[in-house]
């Protein structure tokens, strides 16, 4: 009886106490195991990633070219996590606006045609330095002069028609975040390789 009295309680103790080690269930996806980790990290590390987001906006030209999905993976395989995203059909109001130092600018009626010739896709990243890394990933303004490799560099034949808009400083992102998204078009929540990507920043 006490022999079978241990082992009963050898078994409850294995399967319900949080203490005791399990080894891994073969076969089970590797970063789910990490959830559990990356949660404790958020709870009780001291020193929290540093997060940034900034706004990525896919002009008409690479809408209707169908160049979303291809720009949305650079970001997604750079690690950056999308919290806002939508399709829209930009009004001269919200582009007033956005573009409030291009006003007084000659081009700035073509800008304006451009920009509403046709559906905007409108996303807000999140990551550590993402908008210094937006910018770099995006290109220069002239695509002639952006390197190969970037959205502008691959994608872009002329400045007027240059595929992608970022913030260019964390003060311009938010800004800019404000205008496009309302408050609960920009969503909270953790993704699950956030422990494996970011684990020693801000330590």
């Amino acid at each position: 009886m006490v022999v079978l009295l241990k082992r009963c309680f050898s078994l409850v103790s294995h399967q319900f106490c949080p203490w005791n080690h399990r080894p891994p269930v073969a076969g089970f996806p590797t970063v789910l195991r990490y959830a559990h980790r990356a949660a404790a990290y958020r709870n009780f590390s001291s020193h929290p990633p540093e997060k940034e987001r900034t706004l990525i906006v896919v002009k008409p030209d690479g809408v209707q070219r169908r160049l979303v999905g291809r720009i949305v993976q650079r970001f997604e395989q750079r690690g950056f996590k999308l919290v806002g995203l939508k399709l829209l059909q930009v009004s001269e109001d919200l582009l007033a606006q956005h573009y409030q130092q291009l006003r007084s600018k000659p081009f700035y009626p073509d800008l304006v045609q451009y920009m509403t010739s046709g559906p905007v896709v409108v996303m807000a990243w999140e990551g550590h330095q993402v908008i210094q890394s937006s910018r770099k990933m995006v290109g220069h303004t002239n695509p002639a002069e952006a390197q190969a490799g970037t959205v502008r560099g691959d994608f872009s034949l002329h400045v007027s028609r240059n595929v992608v808009h970022a913030s260019d400083s964390p003060e311009g992102a938010l800004r800019e975040l404000q205008l496009w998204f309302q408050g609960q078009e920009l969503l909270n929540w953790d993704c699950v390789d956030q422990f494996i990507t970011c684990e020693d920043i801000g330590k």
